[in-house]
């Protein structure tokens, strides 16, 4: 079902694309506008004429991983105060807080779940 309201933008960063197509399946369905970047190059040009209400981080990317990507945005005076959610497959013990350290204001890990994803990015939305 497609929810017509427009509850905010979103940058997705990742460099699967099916990954990109099922969070862009789940949130537009939750009535998000999900803008995406397949690199980290991608997104550094999309935020030049974008300012999304919340960023979703992939950290392992190739040419440049989200960690890095993370400091480079935060760096930029417009995206200070945009949420990043660092989404990932790196679950070792660490790696959260190696991402908070980066800028990330937030972690989901992956895989997803598609029952509870829409809530998480929510909260993040309200912060």
């Amino acid at each position: 079902m497609f929810n017509e309201e427009n509850r905010g933008t979103i940058l997705y960063v990742e460099d699967n694309p099916d990954n990109r197509m099922l969070i862009r399946r789940i949130l537009g369905a939750e009535g998000y506008t999900v803008h995406e970047a397949s690199s980290a190059p991608n997104a550094l040009e999309v935020l030049k004429t974008l300012r999304p209400d919340l960023i979703l981080m992939d950290i392992n990317m190739p040419e440049m991983d989200g960690y890095t990507l993370t400091a480079r945005i935060r760096a930029l005076p417009s995206m200070g105060m945009v949420p990043i959610v660092a989404l990932t497959a790196n679950v070792m013990k660490g790696d959260r807080e190696r991402s908070l350290e980066a800028g990330c204001d937030g972690y989901i890990q992956k895989p997803i779940d598609i029952d509870t994803i829409a809530n998480q990015v929510e909260r993040f939305m309200k912060r």
